[in-house]
């Protein structure tokens, strides 16, 4: 934050002198574009470089903020900074609208979505006459004054840099804080994002409104500027434009200003030359998508850490004398009910992996679930947690149905889990990845977040120290700062389980936790879940290794091909006949009586 406050800094120093200092009109003009178009980029930039979102129809955003502010203005008469608010408001609309089908698209499809947006807003304005004047638009558009005073191009360069530079700001608040991580979360894996409690939907909703919003302001900036507007500004050409500005300057806060800059500038040099300009930027977003994947900033990052590496080395976090508490302990009951299953049915064409199920679970104890491969084991667990709907059945957590609840609610009614195959935030930090676990329980609203409120900065500090109490307890606090997919593989287990107990969940679900662990691994995991136990949270087990399940659960579930075939007590469930049928297999001629078997399962 230092660095990035120094450079800020610097920042607000060049925007107040170098219009005063220039007094060429072409140059003031250039700075006036530059500044627009990192507007719309930066917005742009939470939608692609932070929630993963593609879009190619920013234009038609473009297009909504500049025609209403040409309307309101030439045609009714508003006041011109009221008309840039409703330009902002109406833009928003129109993020949400688009947003909508981002529920059932992604990747291309979503990108033909948006293309298809922003051709209908073209077509529309040029087509209709009125109120949009076709081909012709609207002239007299009104712009903003001071003190009854018109801007001269001077005055518009140090107003586009004064929304610049409190844009980036509070985006720079933003992303930094909760929202930034949710946003980032969702782009790594929706599944686990949803698993922690992050609202994987309204987060993209708000990255498409923040890009609307921001795009809209843009566009009314161009149109006051210009007095006018056609549907010659708002042409695809933009939005491949806005989206390569994003691609050549890369996903971090800092990356739209420097696309827009450098491209602003390629833009004015090349104008003469219409082909050349066209080729260009086709061989610059070939080059930005290929070449430097994480685009100038990266690239500059990067060069920075070569030339020096203590320049953005972080600093070590403070340890915490005081060990993490859960928010939920549970006592141990064994006639109470955590959670109840009656009747869960799920199928999947012919195959049915979870048949009538039914099950409790009692408070402070370690259950295991336990069958053979294909058992409908997992299948259950994703039912238990909101990522799957069972189509028929009822599911009850501490007396409530949660049914047909999705994963973010199950989540933050306190049910946490894990995943049989790993779904971290790999290119997050270990830090960063428990911290979106506390996510739930961080309530600070999006306005106090983007303002960068004192409350916002009182929860951030509460919300690290307490994910730095949790990596201690998981034995990862001496690997805070590292890449999560930078850890070996045991450490990835482990982290996933802090993440998970960061949701403080009363009842953890865990998915073959002891998958791929070497022997001295499993046994600190064996331990690991004792000190959770001993902390009162209630956890449910998936797991293929008899020894573990043997040492920590005090109750067993056994399922084959979705069916529930014993419950009891380890030792009991060890000897049933039906559960050494299950997983050693009978003869078609044998009795099913069959005598217990020797030893553990396997």
């Amino acid at each position: 934050m230092r660095h990035s406050t120094i450079g800020f800094m610097v920042a607000l120093g060049l925007a107040l002198v170098m219009p005063w200092w220039i007094s060429n009109e072409f140059y003031l003009k250039i700075i006036f574009t530059a500044g627009m178009y990192y507007l719309a980029a930066a917005g742009l930039n939470v939608l692609v470089g932070w929630s993963g979102q593609k879009s190619l129809g920013h234009a038609g955003l473009f297009a909504a903020g500049a025609y209403t502010v040409a309307l309101l203005t030439a045609q009714y008469g508003w006041n011109p900074w009221l008309a840039m608010l409703a330009a902002a408001f109406v833009s928003a609309l129109f993020g949400v609208l688009i947003a909508l089908p981002s529920l059932r698209v992604k990747g291309p499809s979503l990108a033909m979505v948006t293309i298809g947006f922003g051709i209908v807003v073209e077509k529309i304005v040029t087509e209709w006459q009125v109120p949009f004047g076709g081909q012709a638009g609207i002239y007299g558009v009104v712009p903003p004054t001071f003190a009854g005073r018109a801007l001269g191009i001077r005055e518009w360069a140090w107003l586009v840099l004064a929304f610049a530079l409190a844009t980036h700001l509070m985006l720079r608040t933003l992303l930094g804080g909760k929202y930034g991580r949710a946003l980032q979360a969702v782009q790594a894996a929706e599944v686990a994002a949803e698993s922690v409690g992050v609202n994987v939907y309204r987060m993209k909703v708000l990255a498409f409104v923040i890009s609307a919003v921001t795009c809209g302001i843009a566009g009314a900036l161009m149109a006051q500027q210009n007095q006018y507007i056609n549907s010659d500004f708002i042409t695809f050409n933009l939005s491949i434009f806005l989206l390569l500005i994003v691609l050549f300057g890369g996903p971090s806060v800092i990356g739209p200003a420097l696309g827009a800059i450098v491209l602003t500038l390629m833009d004015a040099f090349l104008a003469r030359w219409p082909g050349l300009q066209h080729f260009t930027y086709g061989a610059l977003l070939l080059f930005a998508l290929y070449a430097m994947p994480q685009g100038l900033s990266g690239s500059l990052k990067k060069l920075g850490h070569s030339l020096w590496p203590r320049l953005n080395q972080p600093p070590d976090l403070p340890l915490s004398a005081d060990e993490w508490v859960p928010k939920y302990a549970s006592a141990r009951d064994a006639q109470g009910v955590m959670l109840r299953t009656t009747g869960l049915y799920k199928a999947y064409g012919g195959v049915v992996p979870t048949n009538d199920i039914s099950i409790e679970l009692r408070p402070g104890h370690v259950h295991a679930l336990i069958g053979p491969n294909g058992a409908g084991k997992t299948t259950l667990l994703n039912i238990l947690s909101g990522i799957v709907i069972p189509d028929r059945g009822r599911i009850e957590f501490l007396g409530k149905d949660i049914t047909r609840s999705r994963a973010s609610e199950v989540c933050q009614l306190g049910i946490g889990r894990t995943f049989q195959n790993l779904k971290l935030f790999p290119h997050m930090s270990v830090l960063d990845n428990v911290l979106v676990g506390l996510h739930p329980h961080l309530d600070v609203n999006f306005w106090i977040n983007l303002f960068g409120l004192p409350a916002a900065r009182r929860e951030e500090t509460q919300a690290r120290a307490e994910a730095v109490r949790l990596l201690q307890f998981a034995g990862l606090a001496a690997r805070s700062h590292e890449e999560a997919g930078s850890l070996p593989y045991g450490l990835q287990r482990r982290l996933e389980l802090a993440r998970a107990l960061a949701t403080h969940p009363r009842l953890l679900l865990l998915d073959e936790p002891a998958a791929g662990l070497n022997p001295q691994e499993t046994q600190e995991l064996i331990e690991l879940i004792h000190r959770i136990a001993k902390k009162g949270i209630t956890v449910l087990l998936i797991e293929h290794h008899m020894d573990l399940v043997m040492a920590v659960a005090d109750h067993v579930v056994v399922l084959d091909y979705g069916v529930k075939i014993a419950e009891g007590s380890p030792a009991m469930v060890q000897t049933d006949p039906k559960v050494v049928a299950a997983y050693l297999g009978v003869d078609e001629g044998d009795d099913e009586d069959v005598p217990p078997a020797q030893g553990t399962l396997c």
